[in-house]
């Protein structure tokens, strides 16, 4: 872990006590785990702050813990390009239609990274209404990403069952 770690913890816990629910060091990386009502205000926080200056929003990706309860949380990496330091902050989301608050208004590029998470797995964000799919047709029913989205499935080919994979295929003719 390097030494920022504990001076994020230390900023946010100062500024929003009642905002982590817990914090996560594994492999070297700090995650707070911080509510869900708080966000938006830690983000800015983490911007504004002359100590931290995360001014560089480099992903966010959400995870399906079914059958856990909540079943989702959302994950923001931060970055600070002036500091040369790394952040996460998880949130977990109870209801999927009832997301966190968006971040667009903080970190602009966070409009599109949200657009992303929805498309493949479901999570609205509040205040985010360029909502859309980007990965697949618009048509799409579901969200891929989730743990209970039903699998297609087409048998592998091999040399032993070659010729009736073939006969399966929209080229093969009768």
């Amino acid at each position: 872990m390097s030494n920022s770690d504990g001076l994020f913890y230390e900023k946010v816990n100062d500024a929003f006590p009642e905002s982590i629910i817990e914090v996560v060091d594994f492999r070297g990386e700090r995650t707070l785990v911080v509510e869900q009502a708080y966000l938006k205000d830690i983000c800015l926080f983490l911007r504004d702050e002359e100590d931290l200056v995360c001014n560089f929003l480099e992903d966010i990706v959400a995870d399906d813990m079914l059958p856990e309860f909540p079943r989702f949380a959302v994950n923001y990496h931060i970055y600070s390009i002036p500091k040369n330091h790394h952040i996460r902050l998880r949130v977990p989301v109870d209801d999927p239609d009832d997301g966190p608050d968006s971040v667009g208004t903080v970190w602009p590029v966070a409009y599109w990274l949200e657009m992303e998470v929805w498309d493949l797995m479901g999570i609205t964000f509040k205040g985010n209404d360029k909502l859309r799919r980007l990965f697949l047709p618009e048509d799409w029913q579901g969200h891929p990403l989730r743990k209970d989205y039903p699998l297609g499935y087409e048998e592998v080919q091999f040399s032993f069952n070659w010729q009736a994979i073939d006969a399966k295929k929209p080229y093969a003719k009768d």
